[in-house]
């Protein structure tokens, strides 16, 4: 299924079809504020290690990320967050960033890296974040990664419905994304490091 939302002001029943998705456990690409990607619900084992699948990964080897919809969530899935790092979260988020941060307890063990970290993203996208609002917990995002050097595979939403749509339950329409991935910055030591360098430009 090929579903057209519009990305600054997204339909609630439009994003209850994809909320319904998930909950019944499905995959659905979605845009975000750089790549499109892949995406479940991050309580749904099933669905996570069929992405795994997906992607030729390793679930237990994997660093997936989640989406979350605000800062507020934070405290949810991670350890205090020292004050210095919370002000830089609150500068450039939402935005084009992941934030590698110390998971704790309430984290699925799937997302756990060996040193029980996390990744964290608050896109600035409007679908991705109604999403996430409506369904009520974090999604899973992973980039959708072909391996063709045509960029329109990547950020075309009807080519990757075209490519990819028998792969998962919904491919939503949100207009053309980026072919550049988020920035992922390391939060978890004294000083932070950028790990990659994506489309973000950190404010300090």
């Amino acid at each position: 299924m090929l579903l057209k939302i519009h990305p600054e002001n997204p339909n609630q029943r439009e994003i209850g079809i994809i909320v319904d998705i998930l909950k019944k456990g499905g995959i659905i690409i979605y845009p975000t504020d750089t790549v499109y990607g892949y995406g479940c619900d991050i309580h749904n084992l099933k669905a996570i290690e069929k992405i795994a699948r997906i992607k030729n990964l390793d679930p237990a080897k994997s660093h997936f990320s989640f989406i979350c919809y605000d800062l507020s969530h934070l405290s949810d899935f991670t350890k205090q967050i020292d004050s210095s790092v919370y002000k830089i979260l609150r500068k450039n988020l939402p935005g084009p960033f992941t934030f590698i941060l110390q998971a704790n307890n309430n984290v699925p063990r799937i997302f756990k890296s060996k040193k029980k970290t996390v990744g964290i993203r608050i896109p600035d996208n409007n679908i991705a974040r109604e999403i996430v609002k409506e369904l009520g917990n974090p999604i899973l995002t992973t980039s959708v990664i072909t391996n063709d050097d045509i960029i329109e595979y990547i950020t075309d939403p009807e080519l990757l419905h075209e490519n990819f749509g028998h792969l998962v339950d919904a491919v939503i329409d949100g207009g053309a994304g980026k072919n550049i991935p988020s920035t992922i910055v390391d939060c978890t030591s004294n000083e932070l490091e950028i790990i990659r360098q994506g489309v973000g430009e950190l404010e300090l």
